[in-house]
């Protein structure tokens, strides 16, 4: 039985080797100077604890992450310094124990030159770990690998230092079938990978075992470009130990190390522009980032450290692992010291990557190679021509694009042109400006009008958003008004008709009361006849009045001499009138005051006073009473 399952194990292997080794080309490439031979001579070295370690927070794709340290605090090798925070985010951790001496902004490896905070950390000598906890992979949960995984902080060490614990999560919507490994090394200069896979084989092999236990691949492949005999020998034979994985060499074609196209070349599958690889089931790993894989689950070590190329013009090129935050000029000094000649240094390979600041910067996770410079080695570009439209860059773009196009848009800054002929789909890979026989830095030219675009689409997002809140500001604001002005006339209503209730109640009361009704018809009946009795009181006046008429010269003359005793007549008769008109008003009042005192109603407005306005209320009647008393003592019988 035994036999009978190697054979088989053996036959599905070659099956998948043979299926594996077909290899399909994709457009464009160049084939640079490779000068990889110079620092694979000797073998990975080991640099000692540096008196100083400083420590980006800024090392990977995504949210910098959360001091947990402060200044002063003592730490162990392992311990976590930063935890991740957000979704894209990844932890750091202390490369060796000591003390944390300052927190504090400094320069570090990026473009920019700018500096960003950083972390000290003065080594004790020591180098005490802290309690490590291996992993038992098999028998865990997948979700708690992750989640255990966030914590490590491993990230994709072949220089995209994407977090790695987001690439291995499930997505429910997309199944991964293939596991691949990106060992093409493409870039000239850099081989820490291809030492890597020389030295540690075995170790790396296992680590693609987790890697495909975390994502549940059916095949992995290994892609090794033909340049690294040594190293596709070496993993050939320590990939025997796992089943359906195949180790395929790559033609050496720059840029053959890009994930799109190392998934071409090893499957002959064309990823579209707008998808992702898990989109159509594959996931592609540095040999680095798995071998880290490995050194977390297997002994609970943390990503403290990597491996990095140190070549180009120093005295002995070579490779070694070195502790993260490591001051770049101890690297230097290791591999022989730099040359007089040297002009400048370069972090990553001569076609990505970017001139270092300063070499007083730390190694970050992102540093796999540091080249030293030299006119021999990287002769001053000569000056930009016209382009002279002979689309040698589109003959060598990869990914199939029109670069003299999208020149002439981000020159002219007609942004939306070029991101209509796919400016984003551009990898920054340099073959078009290493073909230009104009000397075009079209490269530079493409991160431009990429950094502009994102500004733009930035401020727009802004904009937007702002508009977003107004209306909704607006909307808020005549919703309000109109549920103030529904409450007014909800209050209105009601008061209207508790207004009416009352008034009906005392209506149907005073008729049920016959008493107060007939006091009520006598009080009408007196107010009538008093003022049958004023109008003609106010009939005879008159009637005296036209009897007393004169001629108008008699009148003119009366005008301008008044007898004395018709004046008298007069005032005596407006104040009897007046009398009159006060018995009357009373009068009526008292008829009222009788008739609601019969029909037992009381004054209206008084519920609910305070003692105060009750008082002055009071005051008030007493005084209303003691001038109606007045004015009756002083009316004749």
């Amino acid at each position: 039985m035994n036999t009978i399952m190697q054979f088989a194990s053996k036959l599905m292997k070659s099956l998948a080797t043979n299926a594996a080794s077909e290899v399909h080309k994709f457009h464009g490439g160049v084939h640079p100077n490779e000068h990889k031979h110079e620092s694979t001579t000797r073998p990975i070295a080991q640099l000692p604890i540096p008196e100083t370690l400083t420590l980006p927070l800024r090392q990977h794709v995504g949210y910098i992450p959360k001091l947990k340290v402060k200044v002063g605090d003592y730490v162990l090798k392992g311990e976590m310094l930063a935890e991740a925070e957000g979704t894209v985010s990844a932890a750091i951790h202390a490369p060796t124990s000591g003390t944390i001496t300052a927190i504090a902004e400094a320069i570090i490896p990026h473009p920019s030159g700018l500096p960003d905070m950083c972390v000290s950390l003065q080594p004790d000598g020591k180098d005490l770990w802290k309690p490590l906890a291996p992993i038992d992979w098999k028998h865990t949960a997948h979700n708690e690998l992750i989640a255990s995984l966030r914590t490590s902080g491993i990230v994709g060490l072949g220089g995209a230092t994407f977090p790695t614990h987001i690439k291995l999560r499930k997505d429910g919507a997309s199944a991964i079938h293939t596991l691949i490994i990106n060992a093409a090394e493409c870039e000239p200069y850099i081989t820490c990978d291809d030492m890597l896979m020389r030295e540690r084989a075995d170790e790396i092999i296992q680590g693609i075992a987790i890697a495909q236990h975390l994502l549940g691949a059916t095949t992995v492949v290994i892609g090794i470009e033909d340049n690294k005999p040594a190293a596709a020998h070496s993993m050939t034979a320590a990939s025997q130990t796992l089943v359906n994985v195949a180790v395929t060499t790559v033609p050496t074609l720059y840029p053959s190390g890009d994930a799109r196209r190392l998934i071409h070349l090893l499957l002959g599958v064309e990823v579209p522009h707008h998808k992702r690889s898990i989109e159509v089931g594959v996931q592609v790993f540095n040999v680095a980032t798995v071998l880290a894989l490995y050194r977390y689950f297997t002994f609970g070590e943390p990503s403290i450290s990597r491996i990095v190329t140190v070549t180009g013009n120093v005295a002995s090129p070579q490779n070694f692992e070195v502790l993260l935050g490591t001051p770049m000029p101890l690297l230097i000094a290791a591999a022989g010291g730099a040359k007089a000649d040297t002009t400048h240094y370069v972090m990553g390979g001569p076609m990505m990557g970017f001139d270092l600041p300063s070499l007083n910067v730390p190694v970050t996770k992102a540093a796999n190679c540091i080249i030293a410079a030299s006119p021999n080695l990287f002769a001053p570009p000569p000056p930009a021509q016209p382009c002279i439209r002979c689309t040698r860059c589109a003959d060598a773009c990869p990914v199939n694009l029109q670069p003299q196009e999208l020149y002439w848009f981000a020159k002219s800054d007609n942004f939306e042109k070029a991101r209509d002929y796919k400016l984003f789909d551009c990898i920054e890979c340099g073959c078009c400006t290493y073909v230009c026989p104009s000397n075009i830095p079209l490269v530079q030219y493409y991160r431009y009008a990429k950094s502009e675009i994102i500004a733009l689409d930035k401020a727009q997002e802004a904009a937007d958003l702002a508009r977003e809140r107004n209306d909704f500001r607006l909307a808020r604001i005549e919703r309000e008004k109109m549920e103030r002005a529904q409450k007014h006339a909800e209050r209105a209503a009601a008061a209207k008709n508790n207004a009416a209730q009352p008034e009906s109640a005392e209506a149907d009361k005073a008729a049920s009361n016959p008493d107060a009704v007939e006091a009520k018809k006598a009080a009408i009946a007196a107010a009538v006849e008093r003022a049958k009795a004023l109008k003609l009181a106010a009939a005879s006046g008159d009637a005296a009045n036209a009897g007393n008429e004169q001629p108008p010269a008699e009148q003119s003359s009366n005008e301008t001499k008044p007898d004395s005793t018709t004046i008298v007549d007069s005032d005596a008769q407006a104040k009897i009138d007046k009398k009159a008109l006060i018995a009357a008003a009373m009068e009526r009042a008292k008829a009222q005051k009788l008739a609601a005192a019969q029909a037992g109603a009381a004054p209206k407005n008084t519920e609910n006073l305070s003692a105060k306005v009750k008082a002055e209320i009071d005051e008030i009647e007493a005084i209303r009473t003691k001038a109606q008393k007045m004015v009756q003592d002083k009316t004749p019988d």
